[in-house]
């Protein structure tokens, strides 16, 4: 059997172990988004000039930056920021891709707050030194700046952060998070933070701005996947006020994607134009199954420890009746095809497992997984 090997990354394990289990899965228990729709759904509210754009787009090669139009619909949601200040690319992934490998080098080092999604923390760490600064349960996983200004040395380039958190759902206060910027900008360091959960709050009120739109060397990447739940047209973005960002994320795009789909850009031009009515209804459905889990947890207190997240559609509750969750989640996917993922893709979270709940058959699921847990 050919070993293949990737020198820079080490493996995808959350990736991997989806790619391994999910043809047995009937039910998932941890998507990481909320509900999608059908093209035919998207398409169904065009007006006149929208189905002519839609219809008449050519088939050739888009800017690398992203269509103006595109670019302009995402700089709304982040205020004094215009199209120039926007790049696209395919997802969140290749975004955090792109811009990680365009802006460190072998000379630097990075802060980066875990848990998170692994690329957060594999991409540096194939580039640079990286230290790592934990969420704690004890604390209801909040962010500590003091740890992150521990964390700091002379050489470092980037705090790297996940909020609202992937897979605990914290959200820290708009106070710690300008202490951070703060701190960040005392040093010229680069905030770069993941926000694709951002606009997925459970209260409102506590939606923080985007870092872009708090300080100059501000990073924002966030995509169409999570709170649109428009996966499948694979767009994503950087929003920053640094040229140099976009510059060099644009440079290393050119050796990836080169572009996104023309196709995917009209598409996701006409989801923001329709963004007020996607997340709403989607947003309802999400809050409304918070409601059911927070029922369930309160049930399965003596298996569970439940620790509610503030934003998001993930939680990341600790298994009380075991060291790890691996073999849980195996015989749970075996025997009732309900998929949840163990904590210990996360790293040292082992007793921990990630649950979702921003898709309509999550009531269902969570039957299931009650009447598992139950059993003598």
């Amino acid at each position: 059997m050919l070993k293949r090997h990737l020198p820079m990354f080490a493996p995808f394990e959350l990736e991997q172990y989806l790619l391994k289990h999910e043809p047995r899965m009937r039910v998932s228990l941890c998507a990481s988004g909320l509900e999608t729709c059908s093209l035919s759904e998207l398409l169904s509210s065009m007006d006149t000039e929208s189905e002519a754009l839609w219809t008449e787009t050519s088939l050739d090669y888009t800017h690398p930056q992203g269509s103006v139009p595109l670019r302009e619909s995402i700089a709304q949601q982040y205020e004094a920021l215009t199209a120039q200040h926007v790049g696209v690319f395919a997802g969140a992934a290749e975004a955090i891709l792109c811009t990680l490998q365009g802006l460190l080098t072998p000379e630097d080092h990075a802060v980066v707050v875990t848990p998170c999604y692994q690329s957060l923390f594999s991409i540096p760490a194939s580039l640079c030194q990286v230290s790592t600064v934990s969420l704690r349960e004890a604390t209801g996983w909040q962010l500590e700046p003091d740890r992150v200004q521990s964390a700091l040395k002379p050489n470092t380039r980037a705090i790297i952060i996940n909020f609202p958190n992937n897979p605990t759902g914290a959200l820290p206060s708009l106070a710690v998070l300008s202490e951070l910027v703060d701190m960040a900008r005392q040093r010229g360091i680069y905030l770069f933070s993941d926000e694709v959960y951002r606009l997925m709050e459970i209260d409102p009120a506590d939606r923080l701005p985007p870092v872009a739109t708090l300080y100059e060397r501000g990073i924002s990447v966030s995509s169409l996947s999570k709170a649109y739940g428009l996966p499948g047209l694979r767009i994503g973005w950087v929003a920053s006020q640094a040229p140099e960002v976009l510059s060099g994320a644009i440079d290393v795009k050119h050796y990836t994607s080169i572009c996104v789909t023309s196709p995917g850009e009209v598409l996701a031009t006409l989801a923001l134009g329709q963004g007020d009515a996607i997340l709403a209804r989607n947003l309802q459905q999400m809050r409304a199954n918070l409601s059911v889990m927070d029922q369930f947890f309160e049930r399965m207190s003596d298996h569970c420890r439940w620790v509610r997240p503030r934003g998001g559609c993930l939680g990341f509750p600790r298994y009380l009746r075991a060291e790890t969750t691996d073999a849980l989640c195996q015989s749970l996917l075996e025997e009732t095809g309900v998929m949840i993922l163990p904590g210990s893709l996360y790293g040292p979270y082992a007793s921990h497992f990630r649950i979702g709940f921003g898709r309509k058959d999550c009531q269902a699921a969570l039957t299931q997984l009650e009447h598992f847990l139950s059993r003598p």
